[in-house]
């Protein structure tokens, strides 16, 4: 299957302020390790989740992928081309197949435009060519694919005159109007009534189905990301600690802090509402995360002297793969 995006060992470090005492003292500079040595592929046409707790590197690593923020290091290979050095128009052509759909339908769409001129926006900077018309063809045309019809009466209204879930669906509009072959969705439902998540996630899915797309789809719910997901990545601290088919993954977890993350998911149980729910995990919030070995260390109820070295990512079944010295290491 032809692979639409694939990151190789990609890194971005990130300096910590200093006091001017530091500085003084010459103190060696230390470092976020927001994405440390990241590899994975999305194929053609499939939603690849990657799926983690605030804080665990997955917002900037799409924010790599789009080249908004440069990698320090590896490679970013779309459609087969190597896009890490593009600048100029080659960048800008790249920037036409990579859309972003952005955690807040309230913020990400500016109040003072029509929704017309919102929608029209990505074919106004990498569009020039086509004439006015044709834009306000595509525009209603995309509305018309992420259902808000009648498209001529939403594409006259402003941002505050739509709901949560409608300002969303302008959002992904926004996204498709320029055709793109990969869409990053940062959290796309997080933010809407829970009664409105499923029309948003069913949406995504089927114009997934439809037009062929491939998803980037970034969360922290594995609940959701059951739902429009083909594979996950498990990222936690800058790395990638499990992958594989999400089914897999999420019926048989194998690593400590995929296993913690689905024990947090929520049960709607009338009978269990009193019973405390048990969280495989350990709450040390004294300790830093190791800067060397498994940044799980000092979470994990399993952790042992071997943990305190790097894991690698090794297969446990097929197409699964786990960095945990709990499993034999295979290939």
């Amino acid at each position: 299957m032809h692979k639409i995006l694939r990151l190789e060992s990609v890194k971005k470090y990130f300096p910590v302020r200093r006091s001017i005492k530091e500085v003084f003292h010459k103190n060696n500079q230390s470092y976020v390790r927001a994405v440390d040595g990241v590899s994975l592929t999305i194929d053609e046409g499939k939603a690849f989740v990657l799926a983690g707790e605030s804080g665990s590197g997955k917002t900037t690593l799409a924010r790599i992928v789009l080249r908004a923020i440069e990698p320090d290091s590896g490679s970013i290979i779309f459609d087969g081309h190597d896009i890490t050095k593009y600048e100029g128009s080659k960048l800008k052509k790249f920037r036409t197949n990579v859309q972003m759909i952005h955690q807040d339908p309230y913020n990400s769409l500016d109040p003072r435009m029509r929704i017309m001129d919102i929608v029209m926006e990505p074919l106004n900077i990498h569009e020039k060519s086509k004439s006015k018309k044709e834009k306000i063809e595509d525009v209603l045309e995309a509305l018309e694919k992420v259902r808000l019809e009648p498209t001529t009466d939403i594409a006259d209204k402003f941002p505050h005159m739509l709901s949560g879930g409608q300002r969303q669906r302008v959002s992904i509009a926004r996204a498709l109007v320029l055709k793109p072959k990969l869409v990053l969705a940062d959290e796309p439902v997080s933010m809407l009534d829970v009664s409105v998540r499923a029309e948003i996630l069913e949406l995504m899915r089927n114009l997934k189905d439809t037009l062929k797309l491939s998803y980037l789809y970034i969360t922290h719910d594995l609940a959701t990301a059951r739902f429009i997901g083909d594979d996950v990545g498990i990222m936690y601290a800058g790395k990638i600690v499990e992958v594989g088919p999400i089914e897999q993954v999420l019926l048989n977890p194998l690593h400590p802090y995929t296993q913690a993350l689905l024990d947090a998911i929520s049960e709607p149980k009338v009978h269990n509402l009193e019973k405390e729910k048990i969280i495989r995990i350990k709450h040390d919030e004294t300790r830093e995360r190791p800067k060397t070995g498994c940044r799980f260390f000092h979470r994990c109820l399993y952790s042992m002297d071997i943990c305190k070295n790097e894991p690698l990512l090794s297969g446990e079944e097929e197409n699964h793969y786990v960095s945990c010295f709990i499993y034999p290491i295979s290939l």
